[in-house]
């Protein structure tokens, strides 16, 4: 590897200066902004085999094959397929001998001018050997490009691959360092990486759920998804005007309550709502504040819990939003279909508290608001009052004097629906109880989580697990 890197124009020298890596760009969309700070650089020729702009999409299919989407991860993957086998079978066969072979490619939409869309986003991707003749690795992103000048949206994606490219070719043995230096020359207010996904030889021992961890660890977005199988998805991909049901948790572990309020509120949805629970996207978030300890995050934890939520073949959305109307805005990027949240009595009562938004010019009124843009339905499962033993629903929620009649007008509104079916014998379960028992070897706990959790928890020593005496 050269001497540490920064900018696009050093980055882009050093590889064609290493005069190690020989490879192919394709860019459609963005004009042929990533290969530009090679040709820059000085001795292109030494790493450039090729540049191809396939604008036209008769042009574009004829190469790659139809698309349902130019625009697409699909698309992607079809571009670099085809320019890595060119390469490999034609000129760089020669070459291949003595250098790694990569091809990079992306496809993009910048702002659409005259058009109510200021954002652009585009797929990138880079398909290389990590030495001549070996079996090709991918590193494959999704960018959202939030300048509001189309030419700046096309150079920050032209300083997005250049950094995707450099960190394949010279970064690819630590994964978390490459992820820190995708936005070098960027910052979020220009880019943000969605989505990542690394394979191949090259990556053998990385977990994408942790890389898509690592992106939102490292700020270069608010959330990233991933499903139970592990594989990594755009939003888009998943949730595009689909209906949407979402629970928040901390998952650890996942308990017979984390399942029941999700039944609960699937049963009510025919007739509450109209629309069939087969038809629902589930999302079960986990938020950075609930995977933090003492200001860190044990990643082994982090994958104890998806592997649980795995075996219960639940999608997982990794989030830093703290407050609830920033989970919906953030899904209404993707859907103007019904957003169900799943929640308890405890998280109902921490929505109404003023001090969360704080950060909101209109206060409580403003994210309120946010929080039920479009329809939106609260789904709320009863608790057991800890003291009393009283039962306390959605329809008798306690609250300051001063909300009453906005609490009111949002459980008129079919806002705020309370769950109904429900397990009494179960409303006294919690995480933490049930960590406590399985970390002190009392048995009881495993009547209280799912089967296939027990036995991924006891298999795996997960949270703590011991053994019953």
């Amino acid at each position: 590897m050269p001497e540490e890197t920064h900018t696009a124009e050093q980055k882009a020298s050093a590889i064609n200066q290493g005069r190690k890596y020989y490879g192919t760009f394709a860019e459609i969309g963005a004009g042929q902004e990533v290969v530009r700070w090679f040709f820059q650089a000085g001795r292109a020729s030494a790493t450039v085999a090729k540049t191809i702009s396939a604008y036209d999409m008769s042009v574009s299919d004829g190469l790659y094959g139809p698309a349902r989407r130019y625009v697409s991860r699909e698309r992607l993957e079809a571009m670099l397929a085809h320019e890595f086998a060119d390469l490999a079978g034609g000129v760089g066969g020669a070459r291949g001998k003595t250098s790694p072979l990569f091809a990079f490619a992306d496809t993009v939409a910048t702002r659409t001018h005259g058009g109510n869309h200021d954002t652009g986003h585009g797929w990138l991707g880079v398909r290389f050997q990590a030495s001549p003749g070996a079996e090709p690795s991918e590193l494959i992103i999704h960018v959202i490009m939030s300048d509001p000048v189309t030419v700046r949206q096309q150079e920050a994606v032209g300083l997005a691959g250049v950094n995707l490219i450099y960190g394949a070719l010279y970064l690819h043995d630590d994964p978390n360092h490459l992820i820190g230096t995708l936005l070098d020359g960027l910052n979020r207010h220009r880019i943000e990486i969605d989505m990542i996904k690394f394979c191949g030889p090259a990556f053998a021992q990385v977990d994408n759920r942790l890389m898509s961890l690592q992106l939102v660890e490292q700020g270069l977005t608010e959330a990233a998804m991933f499903t139970a199988g592990g594989e990594t998805v755009q939003p888009s991909e998943v949730l595009y005007n689909k209906p949407v049901l979402i629970e928040r948790g901390s998952f650890r572990p996942v308990t017979n309550v984390t399942l029941s309020m999700l039944d609960g509120a699937r049963r009510q949805l025919p007739t509450t709502l109209g629309a069939a629970s087969a038809e629902w996207v589930v999302l079960m978030e986990i938020t950075l504040s609930n995977l933090m300890s003492e200001n860190t995050i044990d990643h082994r934890d982090f994958l104890a819990r998806v592997d649980v939520l795995a075996a219960l073949n639940q999608t997982v959305l990794i989030s830093n939003y703290t407050r609830f109307d920033r989970v919906t805005s953030y899904l209404r990027l993707y859907t103007k279909d019904w957003i169900g949240m799943v929640m308890g009595v405890p998280t109902l009562r921490q929505i109404f508290d003023e001090k969360y938004y704080s950060g909101l010019d209109g206060g409580i009124l403003e994210g309120l608001g946010r929080l039920v843009q479009g329809p939106t339905r609260l789904f709320v499962y009863p608790t057991c009052d800890p003291v009393t033993g009283e039962l306390q629903t959605a329809d008798k929620l306690s609250i300051q004097p001063q909300l009453r009649h906005l609490y009111q007008h949002l459980v008129e509104g079919g806002f705020v629906e309370p769950i109904r079916d429900h397990i009494a014998g179960e409303l006294n379960i919690s995480p933490a109880n049930v960590r406590a028992k399985l970390q002190a070897g009392d048995p009881a706990w495993e009547q209280l989580v799912p089967p296939q959790a027990v036995d991924l928890i006891k298999k795996n020593g997960y949270f703590g697990y011991r053994a019953p005496a």
